[in-house]
């Protein structure tokens, strides 16, 4: 059975090492036969949230007018989501962060999903991605039966590319196809 996977890509360089292991994923997702789209979060227009909590009481409409609507109605109809983001202070990038934070009005309906994680990072030690990972999981537990199905870390990569002919670009693709 075909599943709807959405991809979104934090990496505020197109073509970064993220986004290219998001393409490889997409790839192999579309080749197995499952519908697949890829947003480049910078790319939209996403405002902060400003924990006005307004969205609680109002049927989780959010008082900002900007692409999350859109983005958020997307991830509650996905059976399948890829967070991806390079990892900048041990941590996911601000625009995921800003992206994560803004599915308040709705995060209940963010449920029964299959989620995959990417990051990379110039740091090849053995914590370069905890923080990252970490921060995804503690986000995900807010998300009903939310579960984590793979994760893949591109590590010691810096310049856009240098993701190119590491295993972790086969991985991306194998992931994408086991959807």
């Amino acid at each position: 059975m075909s599943q709807r996977v959405l991809i979104l890509s934090a990496s505020p360089r197109k073509g970064g090492n993220s986004d290219l292991l998001c393409d490889q994923f997409m790839k192999g997702a579309i080749e197995a036969g499952n519908q697949a789209e890829k947003i480049h979060v910078p790319d939209k227009n996403i405002n902060f949230c400003t924990g006005c909590l307004t969205c609680q009481s109002n049927g989780g409409e959010c008082v900002h007018d900007d692409d999350m609507g859109e983005i958020l109605e997307k991830m509650i109809r996905a059976d399948v989501l890829v967070l991806a983001t390079p990892v900048y202070f041990y941590n996911m990038d601000a625009q995921m962060k800003v992206l994560i934070d803004r599915t308040c009005p709705r995060y209940t309906e963010i449920s029964n999903k299959k989620v995959y994680l990417i990051a990379t990072s110039t740091d090849t030690g053995p914590g370069a991605m905890e923080g990252t990972i970490n921060g995804f999981r503690a986000a995900l537990s807010c998300y009903p039966h939310a579960e984590v199905a793979g994760i893949i870390c591109g590590k010691g990569v810096t310049n856009a590319g240098d993701i190119r002919g590491k295993p972790e670009m086969a991985r991306a693709y194998e992931m994408g196809k086991s959807v």
